[in-house]
């Protein structure tokens, strides 16, 4: 699955909480990436059979935020928050499960910039867009 399953951050994943309640699995890691799947399920539909704009905006947060630690050098600092997350959102998401991916783009000395794109798992088609802004210290 991953080249960072022992990072503490990719193991501790899959506990949190919130990241249980979403459903959120993760498929791959490489330094500065990451890729994740968000399968769908009613409950986290708006209306209709789509995704709520928050589940989509909370899907990119954990594939920017996690895309971070991949290849952080965890003795700079294992603590982190996201600072910014603009989305675009670029279409419905019906029925279909969800592919995250998350690809650092700059590593300051506190700031990591990562853009995520989210598409549907079958036909790869565009959902939204973002850069996510984390600082690890």
């Amino acid at each position: 699955m991953s080249k960072h399953a022992n990072n503490p951050a990719v193991a501790y994943f899959p506990n949190v909480e919130f990241h249980k309640h979403l459903g959120v699995e993760i498929l791959e890691t490489a330094d500065d990436y990451v890729k994740m799947r968000l399968p769908h399920r009613k409950e986290l539909t708006g209306g209709g059979d789509a995704y709520h704009g928050g589940v989509v905006a909370s899907l990119m947060d954990c594939a920017g935020s996690l895309a971070c630690y991949c290849g952080h050098d965890l003795s700079k600092g294992f603590r982190g928050s996201t600072v910014t997350l603009t989305i675009q959102y670029i279409s419905a998401a019906r029925g279909e499960n969800l592919i995250a991916e998350g690809q650092v783009n700059k590593r300051g000395k506190e700031l990591i910039f990562s853009d995520v794109t989210i598409t549907t798992e079958n036909e790869g088609r565009l959902i939204a867009k973002g850069v996510l802004v984390y600082r690890l210290v």
